[in-house]
């Protein structure tokens, strides 16, 4: 059953809520009409279910806020960052204003129950493609009122620096969930002064540079993201929480496919049939009004449910992630040896009574790594006195700039414990 009612309008209300209170930044202002009915549309207040951060509340218990909060959040610092560059005598059209706005308040509108936990596990396509989707069909309700914004985002737009303004190495959406996740995990390795960047930005060859009395804070900026990632983002019990979150999925939709009913969880039940697994599906594929209706909600009454399954590797996975029993973590500097891993197969086998393949659940392998600069992507870039613009690394004077560029991993293996 559709959620959406095909003759739905969004009817704009004589009088708009011009103010939403934020505990970030005290007030986010809605600036139009329009953004007034995309927030009240229901593919947008979907969002208030979906968490941002996946299973961080395992660990970090205040964790609860949504991907909701972010994109207000990130609408904010996007209307900050406009006044500063028009107070600084950048050019930009109300036409260009209202697309950025709508592109930063919907780039995140694609995500799935939990997040990046499930990327790629109900419907196997990226969060930007899904994103995408959505923007698309908000812009036919909307009568075309979003192709700037469209644009924007897919980096289309002549103006290259508005689609900087969304998503690069330094962009608004950064700065929004390095702060708001720090805050909201209670840490202070995300803490960066948001303001003291945006008001450091302007264009140069319609390219988004930063005044070179901002450089200390880029390095802040990127020291901080390395330590939230290792902090937060990669925290062992979070990472292995949506490791086994991700291995229940697969394992009920093996059990659905050999037409164990006992899997079944509506409306769960149309996303783990095979047929959104082929890799095969483009944006006029999707089902967006049917994955419009998966939230977090979904997935925790499903393994509310399936805790209650006759299958054990199911009924594990479940009860554990509910519990907070979670499966027991080793990291090494090595991968993980096949040798150790047979063994660690054998040993959870024959403890539970299990063959190979049903083990293969509740053990398993990979690494984690965190980068927080690639210099192989669009630099940040560096404006200083004498006009002239440097890539990041090369007018940083700090002697650990290596540090923000190298890749830094982390092996393990997951298994319960032997």
């Amino acid at each position: 059953m559709d959620l959406y009612h095909p003759n739905l309008k969004i009817v704009s209300a004589p009088k708009k809520l011009k103010v939403i209170n934020d505990p970030v930044y005290n007030a986010v202002r809605i600036s139009s009409p329009l953004i007034f009915d995309i927030i009240s549309h229901p593919y947008f207040q979907r969002l208030r279910r979906i968490s941002q951060m996946g299973l961080s509340y395992l660990v970090y218990p205040g964790t609860h806020h949504t991907r909701f909060h972010h994109a207000l959040g990130a609408m904010h610092l996007m209307d900050k960052a406009i006044r500063t560059l028009r107070a600084k005598g950048v050019s930009i059209s109300d036409q260009e204003e209202e697309g950025l706005l709508i592109a930063i308040l919907l780039h995140d509108i694609g995500h799935g129950p939990f997040s990046h936990a499930l990327e790629y596990k109900l419907i196997h396509a990226h969060h930007e493609v899904l994103t995408l989707a959505f923007m698309h069909e908000l812009n036919k309700e909307f009568n075309g009122a979003l192709n700037t914004a469209i644009a924007i985002f897919k980096g289309e737009y002549p103006r290259a620096f508005l689609n900087q303004l969304v998503s690069s190495q330094l962009d608004v959406d950064r700065l929004d969930y390095l702060k708001r996740d720090s805050f909201y995990a209670g840490v202070t390795e995300g803490n960066i002064n948001s303001e003291r960047l945006i008001n450091t930005f302007f264009v140069v060859d319609d390219q988004l540079v930063i005044e070179e009395k901002g450089i200390y804070s880029v390095e802040k900026f990127l020291m901080a993201r390395r330590f939230m990632y290792w902090q937060v983002y990669l925290h062992k019990t979070s990472i292995v929480a949506e490791l086994m979150l991700s291995k229940a999925i697969e394992r009920a939709r093996e059990l659905l496919l050999l037409n164990d009913e006992h899997a079944i969880a509506s409306p769960l039940d149309g996303f783990l049939n095979s047929a959104l697994t082929t890799g095969q599906i483009n944006i006029e594929g999707i089902d967006i009004n049917g994955f419009a209706i998966l939230d977090d909600y979904d997935v925790i009454s499903a393994l509310k449910r399936w805790r209650q399954s006759k299958d054990f590797v199911l009924s594990f996975l479940s009860s554990s992630i509910l519990d907070r029993t979670l499966l027991d973590v080793r990291f090494s500097e090595e991968p993980v040896s096949e040798e150790l891993l047979k063994q660690t197969l054998s040993k959870v086998s024959e403890r539970y009574g299990l063959d190979e393949h049903q083990s293969s659940y509740l053990v398993y392998t990979g690494s984690l790594w965190n980068r927080a600069y690639d210099e192989t992507k669009e630099p940040i870039r560096i404006l200083f006195r004498d006009q002239s613009v440097q890539d990041f690394m090369r007018a940083s004077k700090y002697l650990g700039t290596q540090a923000f560029s190298a890749i830094h991993r982390k092996n393990y293996l997951c298994s319960p414990t032997l």
